[in-house]
């Protein structure tokens, strides 16, 4: 019942996967809250070290928690390793040391630790984790995440996170005082249009990895993409006031993106069979 920007399994998603994607969702959502809904930073990370031992338990092929059990299914049927879960588990207990972001190394750096991993996780269930479908799944699975923050930017500043990196601030001339002040002007709308663009770049990278994976995966995959870059485009309309607007996604959006997301799908079949005719 959690809020998600995107649904945890879909209705193409092959019935034999849902509950192997409901236990990997089920590990995140745990350790996302464990790090977000406290309210005290040193408590988040007292838990986060006890979720660590249960995933380290998992490992060591004695889960105890109900969801290391569920979830140590999962680990043995498509042979998932630790590494994404423990970069995961490495970004919310950073998310209680650092609430700003000096250069957009050090940002991107967060997002290989609290995004990436999850495409990765995703790829083994699909039995698709090649060098070459990671490389593209971390180039959408960052350009989702940056989407999300130039969304969420007033959002975040409530909670007292700032994402834009400082670096780039100081690019546009935005200082600090305008940024308390949620000042939107032209140097915060040219540094916004800025890092929309590079979110873009980040999101239209990875599209190819629709094209590498089976048909119900590749429109799944599709869809998320051109998801993220639709909520790119609802902050270039309404010009990146999002210190007034939070943008989000209509429902005329979301049928255009399914219907679109059909057509693709279509092509990418129609290609197979030729290819396929050809051999």
């Amino acid at each position: 019942m959690h809020y998600e920007n995107f649904p945890v399994v879909t209705w193409l998603l092959p019935r034999e996967l849902h509950q192997h994607f409901f236990n990997l969702y089920a590990w995140c959502r745990w350790a996302d809250d464990l790090g977000d809904e406290t309210g005290d930073p040193g408590r988040s990370l007292e838990l986060l070290m006890w979720w660590r031992e249960q995933l380290s338990d998992c490992y060591a092929g004695k889960p105890r928690h109900p969801v290391l059990i569920a979830l140590r299914e999962t680990i043995d049927r498509y042979a998932v390793p630790s590494g994404p879960f423990e970069r995961l588990i490495s970004a919310f207990e950073q998310d209680q040391r650092v609430t700003e972001y000096a250069t957009f190394a050090d940002l991107h750096d967060y997002c290989t630790r609290s995004a990436n991993p999850v495409g990765e996780l995703v790829l083994h269930l699909l039995e698709s984790c090649t060098a070459d479908n990671l490389r593209f799944s971390d180039s959408i699975c960052t350009g989702l995440q940056l989407a999300n923050f130039w969304q969420d930017v007033a959002r975040d500043f409530d909670i007292g996170r700032v994402y834009v990196p400082r670096e780039d601030c100081a690019r546009f001339d935005y200082s600090d005082a305008l940024l308390r002040q949620r000042v939107t002007n032209a140097a915060f709308v040219a540094m916004m249009r800025f890092e929309v663009d590079r979110a873009e770049s980040f999101l239209r990278g990875g599209l190819p990895l629709a094209d590498r994976l089976p048909g119900r995966f590749a429109f799944d995959v599709d869809l998320f993409a051109r998801g993220g870059l639709r909520i790119l485009d609802r902050i270039r309309r309404i010009e990146y006031r999002v210190w007034n607007v939070r943008p989000r996604l209509t429902r005329l959006d979301s049928g255009r993106l399914l219907g679109a997301a059909m057509v693709r799908a279509a092509r990418r079949a129609i290609v197979s069979g030729r290819t396929t005719g050809a051999r």
